[in-house]
């Protein structure tokens, strides 16, 4: 697969103790993105912040217990992601998703029969 110099990127905030269907809400955005022959994606855990409910959310020794805060990233072409939209509107009921244009320098794999 490759992708075009001109992709965009979808950002999705939540929180790690977001479920979907007893599991996290963050692996089943990266198997449904994964199922729906997207590009690629990426969740990232956050140090600290808040978001509309203004909780801050911080992984300081006396709080590790707390929903840390999580980004999962995805690229591809726009018309992958708009297709995914809805999908992904359908799994949240809290959060924040945001999307932009991005420039793709690299998008490769080793191939295994390298030595």
């Amino acid at each position: 697969m490759t992708l075009p110099k001109n992709a965009e990127r979808l950002r999705i905030f939540i929180g790690e103790g977001d479920r979907q269907h007893g599991k996290p809400l963050y692996e089943v955005i990266v198997h449904q993105a994964r199922e729906s022959g997207l590009a690629g994606a990426t969740v990232l855990r956050g140090i600290m912040g808040y978001g509309a409910n203004s909780r801050v959310r911080t992984n300081k020794i006396l709080r590790l217990s707390e929903d840390l805060s999580l980004i999962v990233e995805i690229v591809d072409i726009p018309e992958k992601i708009e297709a995914f939209l809805p999908k992904l509107d359908a799994l949240m009921n809290e959060g924040l998703v945001t999307r932009e244009p991005v420039e793709v320098l690299v998008y490769r794999h080793a191939h295994s029969d390298k030595a």
